[in-house]
């Protein structure tokens, strides 16, 4: 069984022809300009943007130009994740699916259902003449997964609705009204290059197998951070013997829990064995630590060329002692919704260029100020290691609106579909819907969508069951958004 197997057959179409489009962050070329051949194609008005958004309209069916108008919005753009043993240019090359059981899944790479189910389904709406719905615009906003550039960008007037469907949730049965703000915060420490002295054992070290995630859905299931558990055993040699890091990388995204890091490092040639039994030792300590949430967790040490520079002695304990110092994770949970994560950050990545060492953290909350005394506390510990720390803008948090129209259409049409209550919620992570909400302050938003799990990581999968109900939950509330007042 493939794509074109599965129901309903219209979605899965358009997600099948999406995967086709390379769609990395920034680089939204290629669906921009599907999506504008396709209005094209279906006789349809579109327009774009300065900054790349794309919105295309749609008259209302016959009979129903008297309701309100709603706007579809999903992202454009997708996580690009691979594996390391895995050949893919995102820039070129289609996703490649499969059906496992229940699941649709990617080979190797990140699946790009968050967002491209979004996109599918209003190109599914789009093209189907006899789906009933009141006037419809559909939005695609540009780099949603690394800054949020598009909704950053969108102008008043660039569209017309007061209702807003948010196609960007990833647990079907359940309704988000909420999203937490959020804002990056950059570390910089600058290195001398310095000698390593003769007869020194070079040894790579690598964390890998991590589940990894998405650094706001999956901060409070207790995974590893590749960065967090590189360091500590650095951390551990650095403290025993005369280490020397020569490179040092881990992580990419910022909305992603690091699965990898690795290092290049040298020891005197007398403790060649010893930093392999510390490996082993502290390996079988993260395993039991971790014994629930990372079970395929490896550590891999093999032997290098000699380099002839390294990071200074001085740098590396201050680089070393802040990594371990400084927060990730969960920091403080919602006093007020029951099991909802308030406040986080995470350790995304460390690079090393040109003479420095770039730390990114991402720091989440849906109280503005405690999403800011977390960041000071991330700032405090790189500083105190004499970095450089700069906390970008960050982008605003939604508002639960317990009084939304358009929730208690979405609300009762699923009672009504499947005889049950679906689950109201906020969702820790950033939705573009924040930022909606400054430029359009009279839109009614609702988000929900079908079932993913591994969203940014190429453990990334679809239920495909969900996608269904979703489906027919999403026309089902088109067929019946009120008259316009």
């Amino acid at each position: 069984m493939d794509i074109n197997d599965l129901k309903p057959a219209s979605l899965f179409h358009y997600f099948g022809e999406v995967c086709k489009v390379p769609r990395p962050s920034k680089h939204e070329e290629k669906i921009r300009k599907f999506l504008i051949e396709f209005a094209r194609e279906h006789s349809l008005e579109a327009k774009e943007d300065e900054i790349g958004n794309i919105l295309i309209k749609k008259n209302a069916y016959p009979g129903m130009e008297d309701r309100e108008t709603v706007i579809l919005q999903s992202h454009m753009d997708m996580v690009c994740e691979k594996n390391s043993d895995v050949t893919h240019d995102f820039l070129v090359d289609p996703i490649e699916t499969y059906v496992d059981g229940e699941w649709l899944k990617a080979k190797g790479t990140t699946l790009g259902a968050d967002n491209g189910i979004g996109i599918a389904s209003e190109l599914a709406v789009l093209a189907d003449d006899s789906i009933k719905h009141g006037p419809l615009e559909c939005l695609f906003t540009v780099d949603e997964e690394t800054g949020l550039t598009g909704a950053f960008a969108l102008k008043e007037g660039f569209m017309d609705g007061d209702i807003l469907i948010n196609l960007d949730s990833e647990d079907e049965g359940e309704m988000f009204i909420g999203c937490a703000g959020g804002a990056n915060s950059t570390a910089e420490f600058a290195y001398n290059e310095v000698d390593i002295p003769k007869n020194y054992f070079f040894f790579s070290v690598a964390i890998k197998g991590l589940v990894g995630g998405h650094s706001g859905d999956d901060i409070n299931k207790n995974r590893a951070n590749a960065n967090k558990l590189l360091n500590r055993y650095l951390s551990l040699l650095d403290s025993k013997y005369d280490l020397y890091i020569c490179n040092i990388d881990g992580g990419n995204l910022h909305n992603a829990i690091p699965r990898e890091a690795s290092a290049l490092c040298a020891v005197e040639m007398k403790d060649k064995e010893n930093v392999r039994v510390d490996l082993n030792i502290f390996l079988a300590e993260v395993e039991d630590e971790f014994s629930v949430t990372e079970p395929n967790i490896r550590m891999e040490l093999s032997s290098e060329n000699p380099v002839d520079k390294a990071i200074d002695r001085e740098t590396t304990k201050n680089l070393l002692k802040s990594v371990y110092a400084v927060f990730n994770g969960v920091f403080a949970m919602s006093q007020d919704i029951p099991n909802f994560v308030e406040t986080s950050s995470n350790l995304a990545s460390i690079k090393q260029k040109d003479g420095k060492i770039v730390i990114v953290t991402s720091q989440r909350s849906s109280i503005l100020s405690a999403r800011k005394n977390v960041s000071k506390v991330v700032r405090s510990a790189f500083e105190l290691g004499g970095a450089k720390v700069c906390t970008a803008e960050g982008y605003p948090g939604w508002k639960p609106n317990a009084d939304s129209e358009v929730l208690k259409v979405a609300v009762d049409s699923y009672k009504r579909l499947f005889g049950e209550e679906p689950k109201v919620k906020a969702i820790h992570a950033g939705l573009e819907c924040g930022l909606f909400l400054e430029k359009y302050p009279r839109l009614d938003m609702v988000s929900f969508g079908p079932t993913l799990r591994g969203v940014h990581s190429p453990d990334e999968r679809m239920l495909i069951p969900t996608v269904e109900k979703f489906w027919n939950h999403l026309l089902d509330v088109l067929a019946n958004i009120p008259v316009k007042k």
